[in-house]
């Protein structure tokens, strides 16, 4: 592992704030040993009632923070932390504003690798418990699996969503859940911003695509409900996202305001089933969507803000009473119509439970502020959000153990068993889309010399490297002779001939392409390659719907990410290690027809 902490290091400083729990004998919340809801909830009631207007704002919000430590970050990150936040340090935001979660990303330092992660939150908890009134912060990610990730190896990294979609195990996803969730609990995080349950209907989607589960409701339900199930048995809290659903829109929320057209009756179609089912599942939190959805509100105001969407529908109609989580406040889409100091005082009013990483903190924090001062908000208002916060972390064991330790990280993160469990998950998604004259599997007597060529987009955290060394590597080990000639998402016609000019004398070309469109660079590189006279196996390595605008192939695959753990299995079964098992979770339209299937939903070939 990088940065690897000492185990010694590690349980020193659990120890040095053990010392803190003893302060939860002071704690009414040590009702919380009461065997009956009622009694716990008593002990949580008489917590809350200790706390100042201020601590109970505090911890309504969710925020990002920079470093790898929370007491002694790098000084490039010190000083992030001051520009954004005007903090120093995590443990100087949470006693300043008292904070009831933090959100770990890559970007900004907080997962370098396990033994470091749960070094970060131990502090984090320690600087939560060294407050006035002792609270453990609710520490979450975005671990979806596939194309987002924020915790990378060593740790077990599964496909996508849409990837298990293909799989279309059940139990599957339950497993995904729960190993995914023991490993976060391992190193501190309790909360997983996952699983996707918007419906993909709409192929042009730019920000869920291969985020879901699939376009058929049904399926997804299904998904969700037992990805919630593995996740909360491991006692991390799940979330589904994004209510009341994302999935027909051809705006980024991250820079726009999407409009939802479904009719009332289309939402409960399309839209609902995945996040009835969740709540049926027991499911903790719901993440609302920054998007318009007229059938629903027609005030255009996003659904974060609305309180028929989250209040009426949400909690009324659909009978949830656990923790509503907004999207992150820095997007575009819930910041075009109104300013930061209203956004969270309008999603507190709509029902919204926790406010999630706005940008500038202080304005936020006053926003909602002054909104009680003047009675906008009443105390009773932060009241009920907060014990439903609460009630969250007693249930994940927060109260009761806050701290991780080293060698739960040893025990449990990347441990063989969850590895061989994600290959092999991972081998019964793959999907043959094609396979003209039997191709496929390749023999490493008539196909022995391969030509890598293709897209090499930005890795997520679950790669070693780009699609094409990773596959390269791959057959390499299987003993197929493989020339790498990485030629990108927009390949200039000099690297095209190029690749063709490489392909003479290979037994096989393997092409990855990323998001081609049609008449666009990718899939002129898939044409003159396949007019080479070399046979061309061509993988999607994200959106199925690739295979609609590339020609010339002999065979293709869908592997709906360019992770190791997918394009591993994708491996195999180019080698005839494996067969493919996957099926298509979504409609592939025809490109000079989209309202035409090319692909229906449920096909896959096998060999």
């Amino acid at each position: 592992m990088q940065h690897r902490t000492s185990r010694r290091s590690l349980l020193t400083s659990t120890a040095a704030v053990a010392a803190m729990t003893a302060l939860g004998a002071q704690l009414p919340a040590h009702a919380l040993d009461a065997p009956d809801a009622v009694g716990r909830d008593r002990g949580l009631r008489a917590l809350i009632a200790r706390m100042s207007v201020e601590e109970k704002i505090g911890q309504l919000f969710v925020m990002r923070v920079y470093g790898h430590s929370a007491t002694a970050p790098d000084q490039a990150d010190i000083d992030a932390n001051l520009r954004e936040l005007g903090v120093r340090d995590a443990a100087e935001l949470i006693a300043r504003y008292h904070v009831g979660g933090i959100i770990y990303f890559s970007w900004a330092h907080n997962t370098r690798d396990p033994h470091q992660i749960a070094e970060l939150s131990n502090g984090i908890q320690a600087a939560g418990l060294a407050q006035r009134v002792p609270l453990p912060l609710l520490i979450a990610t975005d671990q979806e699996h596939g194309a987002v990730c924020r915790v990378g190896k060593p740790a077990t990294l599964f496909p996508g969503a849409m990837a298990m979609g293909a799989g279309g195990s059940a139990r599957d996803a339950r497993t995904l859940g729960r190993i995914s969730g023991a490993e976060l609990a391992a190193i501190g995080i309790r909360q997983d911003y996952s699983p996707d349950a918007d419906v993909n209907v709409n192929p042009a989607n730019p920000v869920i695509g291969v985020r879901s589960f699939g376009a058929d409701p049904a399926a997804v339900a299904r998904m969700v409900a037992a990805e919630v199930r593995g996740y909360q048995e491991s006692s991390v809290a799940a979330t589904a996202k994004h209510f009341p659903g994302h999935g027909d829109t051809t705006v980024d929320s991250h820079t726009g305001i999407p409009v939802i057209t479904h009719s009332r009756e289309e939402w409960e179609r399309l839209d609902a089933p995945p996040f009835r089912a969740a709540i049926a599942a027991g499911i903790d939190a719901i993440m609302t969507a920054h998007i318009q959805f007229p059938a629903l509100d027609p005030s255009n105001d996003p659904a974060t803000l609305s309180r028929p969407i989250l209040t009426g529908i949400l909690r009324e109609q659909l009978g949830f009473d656990g923790v509503i989580v907004t999207d992150s406040l820095g997007m575009q889409g819930v910041r075009d119509k109104y300013g930061d100091d209203r956004v969270p005082v309008l999603a507190l009013k709509a029902g919204v439970d926790q406010l999630l990483d706005p940008p500038k903190l202080d304005v936020a924090f006053n926003g909602v502020r002054a909104a009680v001062s003047s009675g906008e908000l009443s105390e009773a208002r932060l009241d009920a959000s907060l014990l439903r916060i609460l009630r969250l972390k007693e249930r994940r064991g927060l109260f009761a153990r806050p701290y991780v330790t080293a060698r739960g990280v040893d025990r449990t993160v990347g441990a063989r068993a969850h590895l061989n469990a994600a290959d092999e998950i991972a081998e019964r998604t793959t999907t043959l889309l094609a396979n003209r004259r039997g191709l496929l599997p390749l023999s490493r007597r008539s196909h022995r010399r391969l030509l890598i060529v293709g897209a090499d987009p930005a890795s997520p955290s679950g790669t070693t490297g780009p699609p094409t060394t990773v596959l390269a590597s791959a057959l390499t080990e299987l003993g197929f002779r493989t020339t790498v000639l990485p030629t990108g998402t927009l390949p200039s016609p000099a690297q095209i001939q190029a690749a063709v000019a490489a392909a003479a004398g290979q037994d096989a070309v393997i092409v990855g392409t990323y998001n081609a469109g049609a008449g666009g660079a990718q899939s002129r590189l898939v044409a003159a390659l396949g007019a080479s006279g070399v046979p061309v196996v061509h993988l999607a390595l994200r959106n199925p719907y690739d295979i609609a605008y590339v020609s010339g192939f002999g065979a293709s695959l869908a592997t709906y990410s360019w992770t190791d753990v997918e394009l591993r299995a994708a491996v195999r079964v180019l080698a005839g290690l494996g067969r493919p098992r996957g099926r298509l979770p979504v409609a592939v339209p025809r490109a000079d027809d989209p309202a035409r299937a090319l692909y229906p939903i449920g096909y896959g070939l096998t060999y």
